[in-house]
């Protein structure tokens, strides 16, 4: 039995890993993991409160990560070429308000990693709140789904975190030698092309 004490310390902990997790630009074990992790081995826990919280720290880290590419990443490394060629992302964006508010929430729904996606849109002069509140409720309903489907199997099957865990390790090896191939590729496309004449293009090299 878990008692109100030991549950405080649960939150705040599990507060703190996930801020930390999200905070991380790459090589970090996707929270999903973290959540059915949680769901097999401590199912008697309150799945609703708990994707509460991870969805709240996750927020806070990502929105921080995007802000970090932001100051970091736009600002000293992009050439000037590359930030007005990003910029264009913002009129595409702001001409498709709804479309693009429930791309993001589709996405956040998934298991699918979001540091690309908060690292790119933290390169743009967008304001990050328009993508963290569909992302925290994409979270909070994919987290207490992950929360409860593991404690759910778990109890259906029988299994532990060890027998799951390749799965796990496979998906996140594969996720993460994704990262700099489609951060690369976001900042070379020709956004002006994709947005004003529909035409999706390489960026050309100034010379």
């Amino acid at each position: 039995m878990i008692e109100f004490g030991d549950t405080t310390k649960i939150m705040v902990l599990l507060f703190i890993v996930i801020f930390i997790l999200n905070l991380l630009p790459a090589f970090a074990p996707p929270t999903w993991t973290a959540m059915s992790f949680i769901g097999l081995t401590v199912p008697s826990m309150n799945f609703a409160s708990l994707a509460v919280v991870a969805a709240t720290a996750a927020t806070f880290g990502r929105i921080t990560l995007a802000k970090l590419s932001r100051v970091i990443v736009r600002q000293r490394l992009l050439s000037e070429q590359t930030r007005l060629n990003i910029d264009a992302i913002k009129q595409g964006i702001e001409d498709r308000p709804v479309m693009t508010f429930g791309t993001f929430l589709a996405y956040s729904f998934s298991p699918l990693p979001s540091n690309y996606l908060f690292i790119a849109y933290g390169l743009t002069s967008l304001s990050i709140a328009f993508l963290a509140v569909p992302f925290f409720v994409g979270r909070l309903v994919s987290y207490a789904f992950w929360i409860k489907t593991a404690s759910a199997i778990g109890d259906r099957f029988d299994l532990d975190w060890f027998e799951s865990s390749p799965y796990f390790i496979v998906y996140f090896i594969v996720s993460q030698l994704l990262f700099i191939p489609i951060i690369y590729g976001f900042t070379r496309i020709d956004w002006h092309s994709v947005f004003a004449g529909g035409r999706f293009q390489w960026l050309r090299r100034s010379h």
